[in-house]
């Protein structure tokens, strides 16, 4: 049975994050994260009336078994207090708006994990937004459409993490479509031995995913991508700002990725951030090649305790859908 953490484990975490005087009097886990805890803390005696504890216990992963991908590599698992602040101090350096600090801790003396609090944005997120007030949510897409932009104009000539640096490591030498399809097909393996319908059209996908590889071109250049930026990964300030949160995966890589991903989780509201000039031989393999990842992992999931069950299989079941229905 996992444990996750009540008032008493946070109570000195918050006093030394917001002052002396504060005292927790609630503590909400909220729901969607699969390697990190997140959590509303309620206070009193402080001048905001809660704040969003980021807790990287192991407790908190239901990710079972080994990815199988290169540890430094852009697809690898990324968790933890230092890729989630090498991210922020890129993101803030560009101007994108993020969740203020107001203490990150790394050595388990307040907490038995790396833990971070960071400020309760208070409006939500946009997709609860998209539903509720829709033209309040344009210009809220505006926002984050410009901010998207920045980040895709963010050039670097290598692939890679921004805190790879910072650890001493450096991005490999494989192009980004080489990356994708070797994990495509690793996926599609995966998929396969859990999923009739997939093993059925594995060859199939296979000879597809190798021949929208094949019609792809070398590229010099790679923006600077959220990696998993839907409207629920983005909230909304006071000022109706975008503000961007699990930034862990923050990485240069093929701008296509982040659209392909963005095109299927805006839905009807992509055209707001969609942009001439992109690659169409890579939106092809990448999208195919996210269907088959989106079918892959939550089965994944479903072999360990993750609560969200009924969601997991929608989303693989979807997936599996758009993926068969992209063969020609």
């Amino acid at each position: 049975m996992r444990k996750f953490v009540e008032i008493e484990d946070l109570s000195e975490l918050i006093r030394d994050a917001l002052g002396p005087g504060c005292r927790v009097v609630a503590v909400d886990r909220l729901r969607g994260g699969s390697r990190k805890g997140v959590y509303r803390v309620r206070v009193d005696g402080a001048p905001a009336a809660s704040a969003i504890v980021y807790s990287w216990a192991e407790e908190e992963n239901f990710w079972p078994g080994r990815n199988g991908t290169d540890a430094g590599g852009p697809f690898a698992p990324v968790s933890g207090l230092a890729p989630f602040l090498a991210a922020r101090r890129k993101l803030d350096g560009l101007g994108a708006r993020v969740p203020r600090v107001l203490l990150a801790d790394d050595s388990r003396r307040r907490h038995p994990a790396d833990v971070a609090v960071v400020e309760d944005v208070p409006g939500g997120t946009l997709e609860a937004l998209l539903e509720s007030d829709p033209a309040r949510a344009a210009a809220v897409l505006d926002d984050l459409a410009a901010t998207v932009d920045v980040l895709h104009g963010h050039l670097a000539p290598r692939y890679g993490r921004p805190d790879l640096p910072e650890q001493g490591g450096t991005a490999g030498e494989v192009p980004c479509e080489r990356l994708v399809l070797d994990r495509a097909l690793r996926d599609l393996e995966e998929a396969s031995g859990r999923e009739r319908r997939v093993a059925a059209a594995r060859g199939r996908l296979r000879d597809r995913l190798h021949g929208l590889a094949a019609r792809v071109s070398p590229r010099a250049a790679h923006g600077l991508v959220h990696g998993e930026l839907g409207p629920d990964h983005v909230l909304v300030d006071a000022d109706g700002r975008a503000v961007l949160i699990d930034i862990e995966g923050l990485m240069h890589f093929d701008v296509e990725w982040e659209h392909v991903f963005l095109r299927l989780r805006f839905g009807p509201h992509y055209p707001a951030l969609s942009r001439p000039g992109l690659d169409p031989r890579r939106l092809d393999l990448y999208a195919l090649a996210m269907h088959l990842s989106l079918v892959t992992g939550p089965l994944r999931l479903l072999d360990g305790d993750h609560p969200d069950r009924v969601a997991l299989r929608g989303i693989a079941e979807h997936n599996l859908r758009e993926a068969l229905a992209l063969l020609p």
